[in-house]
């Protein structure tokens, strides 16, 4: 599983500050780097509206997220799968989950407004074209 998680718990992994901290929730644990646990680049977000963006392929994933009402997207972390047993190569399944966590947990609260599955690896390129598509629509 590639899911996106935004919040402030610190139980798997975190960034800096106090978060919420957009980071990966590939299963068995919260991921923001290629290191369980804490990450220096995943900084804190406040944004009333966030994009955010996981993906992945073969030894390689990326955090992408910005201001859904305004600028580009910054990269919080491109690299190697996480170090951790189990990561690489991933053995996904298959399926969609929006607003909730793999385990059907509901253990956090907010609203979520829309998401996307795509297909492959979009580029960096076709990721910003997307968000400023985003930022255009003038969420409020």
């Amino acid at each position: 599983m590639e899911a996106i998680y935004f919040g402030n718990i610190k139980v798997w992994g975190y960034g800096t500050g106090n978060g919420p901290w957009v980071m990966a929730d590939l299963e068995n644990g919260l991921f923001s780097g290629v290191n369980p646990g804490y990450n220096a680049n995943d900084p804190s977000v406040n944004h009333r509206y966030l994009t955010a963006i996981v993906k992945g392929e073969p030894n390689h994933w990326a955090i992408r997220a910005g201001n859904a009402q305004s600028g580009g997207l910054s990269t919080f972390y491109d690299g190697k799968r996480p170090n951790a047993s189990g990561y690489n190569p991933m053995k996904k399944e298959g399926a969609i989950i929006l607003g909730i966590g793999g385990d059907n947990s509901h253990g956090s609260a907010g609203t979520f407004y829309e998401g996307v599955m795509t297909s492959g690896y979009p580029t960096a390129a076709t990721e910003n074209e997307v968000q400023a598509n985003i930022v255009a629509a003038g969420y409020r």
